[in-house]
């Protein structure tokens, strides 16, 4: 990563021998011709641990719920190569949705990836969401079997996030969720960057339990 003169922060994403490519994780609006560019000497990572459960932070992990400061906290790669079929463990438990047409006819696994596709105004969102409230009742129970959440939103409005918070809040499911906001107003590269951060901070629960 990189710093420029204002503050603001980005990557090196090529390297030739006359000039060096970068993308910006913020506004380019203060940077201009002659600034001083230091490199940080560090890969980009967010924070993890479950100092971020019931924060919402933007891609690049920084606090914007306006609760102060992450407390204590590691720091996670967010790229990382992934795990080898011989390492992972098999999908042999079922993960409540709450649904009945999903948790009967297609379950989902512990583990596993399933993709939720449909058009505008479907109930995508919906789905995610009722399967993180569902989850509060394993939460509840204070087991080994607490799932704990972490919701990406990529290109959506401010209200619709702020909706969002709303509904887990009241439902008290923030306690065990991780929101990541790249709203549509956040630059390109954020919003790129967005679901390698929730990856990389969902890991940590998959690496410690």
């Amino acid at each position: 990563m990189v710093e420029f003169a204002s503050g603001v922060k980005g990557i090196a994403l090529n390297l030739e021998n006359e000039n060096v490519g970068i993308v910006v994780f913020g506004s380019d609006t203060a940077i201009k011709e002659g600034d001083l560019v230091k490199r940080t000497g560090s890969i980009v990572d967010v924070p993890a641990g479950k100092a971020m459960l019931g924060r919402v932070v933007d891609a690049l992990g920084v606090p914007i719920d306006g609760f102060g400061a992450l407390s204590d906290h590691e720091r996670r790669r967010v790229e990382v190569k992934a795990p080898g079929i011989i390492e992972r463990k098999s999908v042999h438990e079922p993960m409540q949705t709450g649904l009945k047409a999903v948790d009967s006819l297609v379950p989902i696994g512990r583990g596993q990836r399933e993709l939720i596709i449909g058009d505008r105004q479907t109930g995508k969102t919906a789905i995610a969401i009722d399967t993180i409230l569902n989850q509060k009742q394993m939460f509840s129970r204070g087991t080994s079997e607490t799932l704990y959440c972490v919701y990406v939103a990529i290109g959506q409005k401010r209200s619709t996030v702020a909706q969002l918070v709303q509904i887990l809040s009241e439902a008290n499911a923030l306690e065990y969720s991780i929101l990541v906001a790249a709203t549509a107003s956040d630059p390109a590269p954020l919003l790129f960057l967005a679901p390698y951060s929730g990856c990389a901070m969902g890991e940590y629960f998959r690496d410690n339990g």
